[in-house]
């Protein structure tokens, strides 16, 4: 996979064919009612990012959202804004070179009927032509968390990249959600959701130490007004310092800016320069989430944001 280039007309093509616009529905966007196999976590036994014509030094990025419960809101966001602007400049800024993405739908491993769906790593139009094919389960069971670890999971134990192979650098994961994570991933869920038997668990910490092997990990919080995200966010913080952001639900429409802004400070870029190269009020909406974020000291040098 990996094959091709995205190209701007091709996302209007893609518009037009599938009548994309913004006061269609999220079940209209992602009209599949049932997880596909192709896509289904159980049945995949590994995605690969591979060097090619096209892409001769790929860089992966994982994105995984939260599809359980209201957060249709957030899938509708990344199919008909977020991703396409995230290629954009990501190919116009080049922070990392020859970017494959990889989507994923992050639900619940325990009670969800289909708890993890990854999308190939694809580097033209299927990014987003295979993402609104995933399925909006739409569930998530009121018990205290999501489980956004699956994705980590899945990248230490069914991914293949040569930016790693070859290069040894490290690809991009994100989740984005509005929940805590749960704070374990067990044998049976392991098994429920990958299909393999697996004699223990693991605790996040350990599943965060085999993905970060790999992957660059972030997780953005989507504040929603909720006294509950305050506690949310203290929680990711916890787990993850400086990888754990929060941008506000009014602000999802700057998701683009944010995700392009994470990776360019990571690869050693000023923060002060990444901001003032952008639209000034979106810089404003995203500086308190970028003043957040801090990367190692071999990656960029952290300084005070102003304008």
């Amino acid at each position: 996979m990996g094959q091709g280039s995205y190209q701007a007309a091709d996302w209007v093509k893609l518009c037009a064919r599938r009548g994309l616009k913004d006061t269609m529905r999220p079940e209209t966007i992602f009209p599949t009612t049932g997880a596909q196999k192709s896509f289904n976590s159980r049945y995949i036994a590994c995605r690969e990012a591979r060097d090619s014509i096209d892409s001769p030094q790929s860089t992966p990025v994982i994105i995984g959202f939260d599809v359980t419960a209201s957060m249709g809101y957030l899938a509708k966001e990344l199919a008909l804004h977020t991703m396409h602007r995230t290629i954009l400049s990501l190919l116009e800024d080049r922070p990392i070179r020859y970017p494959q993405i990889l989507c994923a739908a992050v639900g619940d491993s325990r009670c969800d009927t289909a708890p993890l769906q990854v999308t190939q790593f694809e580097a033209d139009i299927r990014i987003i032509e295979q993402m609104t094919s995933l399925y909006l389960e739409g569930g998530g069971g009121g018990n205290g968390g999501e489980s956004y670890h699956l994705l980590w999971y899945f990248a230490a134990h069914h991914t293949a990249t040569d930016h790693f192979e070859k290069r040894h650098k490290k690809g991009y994961l994100f989740t984005l959600g509005d929940d805590v994570c749960h704070q374990q991933l067990t044998a049976p869920e392991i098994k429920y959701t990958f299909g393999t038997a697996h004699p223990y668990g693991y605790a996040n910490a350990e599943l965060l130490s085999q993905a970060e092997e790999r992957y660059h990990i972030f997780h953005i919080h989507i504040d929603t007004d909720r006294s509950f995200d305050d506690t949310c966010f203290t929680s990711w913080r916890s787990l993850l310092g400086g990888h754990a952001l929060r941008i506000h639900r009014h602000d999802l429409s700057c998701l683009p800016q944010l995700l392009c802004s994470v990776i360019a400070i990571n690869e050693g870029q000023d923060r002060n320069t990444v901001l003032k190269h952008m639209n000034q009020d979106i810089a404003e909406r995203i500086a308190p989430s970028v003043a957040l974020l801090t990367v190692t000291p071999t990656a960029a040098v952290t300084k005070t944001i102003t304008f």
